[in-house]
């Protein structure tokens, strides 16, 4: 988008802000509920099963929503951010992390068991599924495994025509602690697309490769129950493909700047920004107190956005003007302008590159409810690194 186009900026404009000490996440609660209910519309259009990524917002308020919307479970990234949900009580988690070492899920396992909560994982080499077969036996349990299939990201699975996928779905299948549960893929190139109709190759692709796959497993005897892609790009912004039965998309919930460079949302459907004081300026930036520890330093998922840190608007009304965030420094951000500047003193909204690593930045999240009233969401999972 050009940030000259007046019709496009308005789009930015949110409601004052709470009166709370900047920076801080602020959260519109009707665009939420708007792209929750939208994703769950469209996997139930489709007839395939939503497990949402808890990643992008790590809050149990908000994954009980997608849940009580009719999300099948969630997916996590981390041993103890899925931990996090199994204590709470959410019934059925997959952890889509590479697990190299059984002691890494020894204690998610045992919670697990506990709790009667299902638990899957993922598996692309021998040693991983080898250490998971561990944790189960350890524990006296059966965990199911998808074998993580890699659709062109490049960065963990088996490719989909390599002879070493039907072996090491074998080697789960014949596990006496193991389920094979399926295919997994995530499509993360998706979001260097250029334009609507790559992306939908791409989903197309995707799903193509796993039910070959999947077929040569069936033909040799192991079953798939289940085909899961993931991918907001994928999930929001191409058909879901036949074949298909389940989706693990995360940014859709919030969207970001990254959102509106593929083409997938408007600026109207961003649910979160960044609020921040203006602090200072000079001749050539207006300086804000929210630099790298708020904003991240991330150019948007998987390295794919352009240039700049996030979509700058006034938060506290006056002519629609957009400005970007130039650079960032730890507590400070740089935002250039031309014409007058923001006055010291006065609020801007900042929409980020990309809202999952925000998030990750800020132990609470402002939730700002239809009538106004601000109310305090916790970021339940953060600092789960392990």
């Amino acid at each position: 988008m050009t940030l000259t186009d007046s019709t496009l900026i308005a789009a930015f404009r949110r409601p004052s802000p709470a009166e709370l000490p900047t920076p801080y996440v602020e959260l519109d609660e009707d665009r939420l509920t708007a792209n929750l209910r939208g994703m769950q519309t469209r996997a139930d259009a489709s007839r395939v099963a939503l497990r949402p990524h808890i990643k992008t917002h790590k809050s149990l308020a908000i994954a009980r929503r997608q849940l009580d919307l009719g999300a099948v479970g969630v997916t996590a990234s981390k041993p103890e951010e899925a931990l996090v949900f199994v204590e709470a009580g959410v019934a059925s988690i997959t952890l889509a992390y590479p697990i190299v070492r059984p002691e890494k899920i020894d204690r998610l396992v045992a919670s697990a068991k506990a709790r009667g909560t299902e638990l899957l994982l993922i598996a692309a080499h021998e040693t991983g599924v080898d250490a998971i077969g561990a944790a189960a036996a350890a524990n006296g349990v059966r965990l199911g495994v998808f074998l993580k299939v890699d659709v062109g990201l490049g960065r963990v699975g088996v490719k989909p025509q390599d002879p070493t996928a039907l072996l090491l779905a074998e080697r789960i299948d014949r596990h006496p602690h193991l389920t094979f549960a399926g295919l997994l893929s995530h499509a993360g190139h998706s979001y260097g697309s250029k334009s609507p109709e790559e992306l939908a190759t791409i989903a197309a692709a995707e799903a193509r490769d796993l039910l070959d796959l999947a077929g040569r497993l069936r033909q040799a005897g192991v079953a798939v129950p289940v085909i899961s892609v993931g991918a907001t790009p994928t999930c929001l912004g191409a058909p879901i493909p036949e074949g298909v039965t389940e989706i693990r998309p995360g940014n859709y919930a919030f969207l970001d700047r990254t959102a509106l460079r593929l083409g997938i949302a408007t600026p109207d459907a961003i649910s979160l920004s960044v609020v921040a004081t203006v602090v200072a300026r000079n001749d050539r930036h207006f300086i804000v107190d929210a630099g790298s520890k708020s904003l991240s330093s991330d150019l948007g998922a998987h390295g794919s956005g352009g240039g700049g840190f996030g979509i700058v608007v006034s938060a506290d009304g006056g002519t629609p003007t957009a400005w970007e965030v130039e650079r960032l420094s730890e507590e400070h951000g740089f935002v250039r302008f031309d014409g007058a500047p923001p006055a010291i003193g006065s609020r801007v909204r900042i929409f980020p590159n990309h809202s999952c690593a925000v998030v990750a930045q800020f132990d609470n999240i402002t939730l700002r409810q239809s009538d106004g009233r601000a109310v305090t969401l916790r970021v339940d999972a953060r600092g789960c690194q392990t």
